[in-house]
Parts: structure tokens; sequence; C-alpha cells
């Protein structure tokens, strides 16, 4: 097992927004936690990133107990996260945003892995390569989250943490984001986490699903079976 939630709550001020949440993923999965705005989706992956620390539970990667550890030791064991909104650096060159995906990798075979990555980026996400010397306040906001993405993958996660990746875009260039994320995890193996308002797309490219609702897990399985749950199409798909 990749990643191991168990019992995860996080409290502001004294208030809860995840009651003990626990989920799994396998190595090559692709799961979504869908949910309404405020259901603590966003909560969620700055805890597993560690931009929160949690008031109870374990959270191990990979057999470790990184429930403790500070970003930074998480970012080198593997984990990665595309924020949501996009956030890239606006004044630099798409190139310099994907370096900075790969900041802290300065050995010689850690560049060699860079060049490698960059190549198979590049091929993923051409628009990129044709704008890699333009700043990346020039790109649209879909050309943006393509950027966010890159930048992430840049380093090889081992587990890839995406927040609201459909924000803000318009209703084509959803498709394509996703479309894209289907195609790392299809055809580079890569594991991602995605947490969505949209819960149709995120549930036609995921493997497995869990709803998250006021800081509980109250439903769980596979995606396909969710796309056809009457709770689901009722409550989340508008159906």
């Amino acid at each position: 097992m990749l990643l191991d939630v168990s019992g995860l709550s996080i409290a502001y001020k004294g208030l809860e927004a995840l009651h003990g949440v626990s989920l799994h993923i396998e190595e090559g999965e692709l799961v979504s936690v869908i949910g309404a705005n405020g259901a603590g989706k966003t909560t969620l992956l700055q805890s597993l990133i560690g931009w929160q620390q949690p008031s109870g539970g374990i959270v191990s990667f990979n057999g470790r107990d990184i429930t403790g550890e500070r970003s930074h030791i998480r970012a080198r064991l593997g984990i990665r996260i595309v924020p949501e909104k996009a956030r890239v650096f606006t004044r630099l060159t798409v190139h310099e945003n994907l370096m900075m995906g790969a900041y802290g990798m300065s050995g010689r075979r850690e560049k060699m892995a860079v060049r490698d990555s960059l190549r198979r980026l590049y091929s993923l996400f051409p628009v990129l390569e044709r704008r890699s010397g333009q700043l990346a306040s020039t790109l649209s906001g879909g050309e943006q989250q393509q950027l966010s993405i890159a930048r992430a993958c840049i380093s090889a996660p081992k587990l890839l943490l995406v927040d609201e990746v459909s924000m803000g875009l318009m209703p084509i260039l959803v498709d394509q984001v996703f479309e894209l994320l289907a195609q790392l995890n299809r055809e580079e193996g890569l594991t991602i986490l995605l947490v969505e308002q949209n819960a149709l797309a995120s549930l036609k490219i995921s493997h497995r699903a869990y709803v998250l609702e006021t800081g509980d897990i109250v439903l769980e399985g596979e995606a396909d079976r969710m796309l056809n749950d009457e709770r689901i199409r009722e409550a989340y798909l508008g159906i």
C-alpha cells in the first residue's frame, strides 16, 4: 500500500474540519475524493503534504509513518501537490517554472533524471515546449494548469496530490486537463489522489473514489459503481 490514512483529524481553533478520516491508495491507482465546497477536501490534501498538522490519526507512506514529518521531507519521499488555481510563478518563464519543481535536485544522477523527465513532459504537454521561453503570465488558464501539473511531475513523484484542478476552467479545458491526468496515470504509472467538486469528470477517470461530507467519509467504492449510485447521481451529478 502506497498511502494509508487512518483516523485523521484536523482541528481549527477547537473545531474539527476532518473527523477521523481513513482512506488508502495502492501504487498505480487514480483515486478521487469528491464532495461539496467546504467538505474538507483541501484540508485533507494540505494535511497529506504537511501544510496542516493533524490533531489525531496516522499517515503512512510506503510503509513509513510520516504523520509528524514536515512538507520538505514528504516532498523528498516522493509526494508532490498541484495546488488549486494553478499558482504558477507568473514572472518566470515556463521553463523556469518547471525547473522550480526540480529544486534541490542537484546531483549528477538527479540532473540527468530531470532532463529525461523534462523530455517526457514536453511530449505530454507540447504547448509548454512551444512556449518554454514565455512568461507564465502569458499562458491561458488551461495552459497554466498544465504547467502546474507538469511542474509537480518533473521530479518523478511517487504520489501526486491534485487539488480542485477544474476550478475556474471552461468545460472544454476541464476535459483536456482531466485527460492529461488520466494519461499520466495510464502511461506513466503515476499514482494520483484527486480532490474535486466536479464529481462526474473525476469519477470518469478514477479507479476508486471516496465521498467527503463535512469532514467525514460517508461513502467509498469503485468509481464505475459510484457513477451509477442513485445517492451520488442525485447529490453530485445533478441527475
